[in-house]
């Protein structure tokens, strides 16, 4: 740095900050810097500013699964976010298991990672909270924490009534739920530590309250063929409904795959609605109308949290869950209504 400093005849502080962004330096400094920073063939000794400073530059993602399109996004835009604060990342699967996330934590202490970000399915919240006095981490996921750690969560309940109510508008009175749990689990609808599978349940079972609109519900996996299943054992109980809330996108492609392979149309004879809005909803036919949660925000609040908890520990826990909107597109829009 000291060399940096001489041949672009600034402090060895400014070239720090340049570098840093510790303290704000001008433009045409900071450009200097960089330029003969290159020239110079100049490295950051990592692990000398690891000691230095305690920290490694570097925290970890886990997630259940990249192959899915919800996760697989979320990734991306974690690392794109981390990487613009200057902080690096490691991803990891956890196969959705308490084994898999427990590795997650264990493997973030060993490899001396500043801070975790975790998708958790698993873990209990006793769970969590003790894994989490080992390293700065921030959970996003369904279940109720009380504010033991940082966590951000999806508008499950808001989102899913939403889109519930929107195929009521629609003029649909004979409604599916695609997904996990069926309406006769009234336990798992009310459980405040539910899935976001549940809760999007439980918001589908809160628009219907006092309509007197009949409604269906069918288990599902997580992928487009099991929304294709679901079709099918829709077809076995009861013929073709006219609106069907799917509790993700991936199922709602399958649901509308399998709807035209029984010569079912949709919007035309059936509306369909999902949820997270992936990249593929705007693109394919028909268009599909889906619930957005603030992506945005979601990664915004969530690196901010977390480099919050690394440079300050004893931050008081908070909670948070994110906007959304309802993206209507072609799969609720019947010709000529």
């Amino acid at each position: 740095m000291r060399d940096v400093a001489a041949e672009a005849g600034v402090s060895a502080m400014t070239v720090s900050n340049a570098l840093t962004g510790r303290r704000p330096v001008s433009e045409p400094t900071r450009k200097l810097v960089l330029e003969t920073v290159e020239r110079l063939g100049y490295q950051v000794n990592v692990t000398a500013r690891s000691l230095r400073q305690g920290r490694t530059g570097v925290v970890g993602i886990a997630v259940p699964t990249l192959d899915s399109h919800y996760y697989s996004r979320l990734s991306h835009l974690l690392i794109q976010a981390f990487a613009e604060s200057g902080t690096a990342s490691v991803v990891e699967e956890t196969h959705a298991s308490r084994e898999g996330e427990i590795a997650a934590f264990r493997d973030s202490r060993l490899n001396a990672y500043d801070g975790l970000v975790i998708a958790a399915l698993g873990l209990t919240e006793r769970e969590i909270d003790a894994l989490s006095r080992d390293v700065p981490v921030v959970v996003l996921g369904e279940q109720e924490l009380h504010h033991t750690v940082d966590h951000v969560s999806m508008p499950n309940v808001a989102g899913a009534e939403a889109a519930t109510r929107l195929l009521l508008d629609r003029g649909c009175r004979d409604l599916a739920l695609v997904g996990f749990p069926s309406l006769d689990d009234r336990d798992e609808l009310t459980q405040p530590e539910g899935a976001a599978f549940a809760l999007r349940a439980r918001g589908f079972s809160r628009a219907l309250q006092g309509t007197g609109v009949s409604a269906r519900a069918v288990h599902a996996g997580v992928t487009q063929a099991a929304g294709a299943q679901c079709v099918q054992d829709l077809l076995a109980t009861g013929g073709v409904p006219d609106g069907v809330f799917c509790v993700t996108d991936t199922l709602a492609f399958g649901v509308v795959r399998e709807l035209a392979n029984h010569g079912v149309r949709v919007p035309d004879d059936v509306l369909v609605v999902g949820f997270d809005d992936v990249e593929d909803a705007q693109f394919h036919i028909p268009s599909l109308t889906s619930v957005a949660p603030d992506l945005d925000e979601l990664i915004a609040r969530t690196v901010h949290l977390l480099r919050q908890r690394i440079a300050d520990p004893g931050t008081r826990p908070h909670e948070v869950t994110v906007s959304y909107r309802l993206v209507e597109r072609e799969s609720t829009r019947r010709p000529g209504r």
